[in-house]
């Protein structure tokens, strides 16, 4: 079966993604559920994969893509039927699987999850596995974290993690305060549910006390490093951040008082390695109670050939929201 997808090659000059046709029986693993793509979307480690990151994708030639939205074409499990619409995030896809910057993917059944009545296929890829990783910490923080409790903080904020959990919190009650770097997206963090808009300088540098005024009750961290550092020290007694993401930085210089003085939890969040099992409530949540009501004015799509361009800018820093890829065009 032909179908078109964005092959990453590498060659003496470097890498470079192209859209061309590729033939499913040469290119797909062997799997139980081939899906055909309706949507897909544009993250980080995509960009990082579609560059030739080797900790990301170890073989190529490699089609980029660890979020996908489709119908499924072909089931040798009784558990997924022919003609159902789908999901697949996370685990091995668009890694060192051939991902959902292709028309075709062939998969696992256990890394396929119904789509909710309450979604669409395109609703689907908006969140992606950025949606699915807010959700996630979301999660984590109202479990301990109420409305009442006082602002909550979140980094990277026009970032698609931080975009999502701005609004998903915004959208539960929660008075959100959002770190961003960038003061020419103040409307649209505010049109999205921020409260108030911290500059990024504010958290950015180092700050030798120990101990900061604890203005949060809560924290969503997307970026590490120095930034984590400051949220971590601005969280007030009996706090909980959740940090997902290490663009700023993989190293983390604090010292305990937090922890033993404010009896602050930090809890990581690990989407790629959700539980499976786990997965379907957590969709089902990204349908109802967390799902933004502007959810369609936070993002924007683009065709297979322009993801080349887009990978460039995300690397930069300069896309914001979501960007998804539509497959059928």
């Amino acid at each position: 079966m032909v179908y078109k997808a964005l092959l990453t090659e590498e060659s003496s000059e470097g890498f470079k993604s192209v859209v061309t046709m590729l033939n499913s029986d040469d290119f797909l693993p062997e799997g139980e559920v081939l899906v055909r793509v309706h949507y897909s979307s544009l993250n980080y480690k995509d960009a990082l994969s579609a560059t030739g990151n080797k900790g990301v994708t170890k073989h190529y030639p490699h089609t980029p893509g660890i979020d996908a939205a489709g119908v499924v074409e072909e089931s040798s499990v009784p558990e997924v039927e022919v003609g159902r619409k789908v999901i697949v995030t996370g685990f091995d896809l668009g890694m060192n699987t051939p991902g959902g910057m292709g028309q075709l993917i062939r998969v696992p059944a256990s890394w396929i999850v119904a789509l909710p009545d309450a979604l669409s296929l395109k609703e689907a890829m908006i969140f992606g596995t950025a949606g699915f990783t807010a959700a996630i910490s979301v999660g984590k923080l109202r479990d301990k974290i109420q409305p009442a409790d006082g602002p909550v903080l979140v980094s990277g904020a026009t970032g698609g993690v931080g975009s999502m959990a701005v609004a998903m919190l915004a959208q539960l009650g929660y008075q959100v305060h959002a770190i961003s770097g960038k003061e020419s997206e103040s409307e649209f963090l505010t049109a999205i549910g921020a409260s108030r808009v911290l500059p990024r300088s504010e958290f950015q540098e180092p700050n030798p006390k120990p101990l900061l005024p604890g203005r949060f009750a809560g924290a969503i961290d997307t970026v590490g490093g120095e930034i984590l550092v400051n949220m971590i020290k601005s969280v007030q007694q009996d706090g909980l951040i959740t940090t997902c993401g290490s663009v700023s930085s993989t190293s983390l210089q604090l010292n305990v008082f937090p922890f033993i003085l404010r009896a602050v939890s930090l809890v990581g969040i690990s989407a790629q390695n959700y539980p499976a099992g786990l997965r379907p409530a957590l969709w089902k949540q990204l349908a109802g109670e967390f799902k933004p009501g502007q959810l369609l004015k936070m993002y924007n799509e683009i065709r297979l050939d322009e993801v080349p361009a887009a990978v460039e800018e995300i690397l930069k820093g300069k896309l914001k929201g979501r960007t998804i890829i539509n497959l059928l065009q």
